[in-house]
C-alpha cells in the first residue's frame, strides 16, 4: 500500500501522512515502511 493509498483511505494529504511518519518514526517498525526511488516507481 502506497502513502497515497493511505492518504485516500483517511481523507488526508499524502504530504501530511509522510510528515506524520517522519515525526513519529519510532511508532513505525522498519519492516512496515520503505521508500521507492524513481526507477522502482516506474516499474
Amino acid at each position: 500500500m502506497l502513502d497515497s493509498d493511505v492518504a485516500m483511505l483517511y481523507h488526508y494529504e499524502t504530504k501530511k501522512i509522510n510528515q506524520t511518519v517522519k515525526r513519529n518514526i519510532q511508532r513505525f517498525p522498519k519492516k512496515f515502511y520503505f521508500q521507492l526511488n524513481e526507477d522502482e516507481l516506474e516499474n
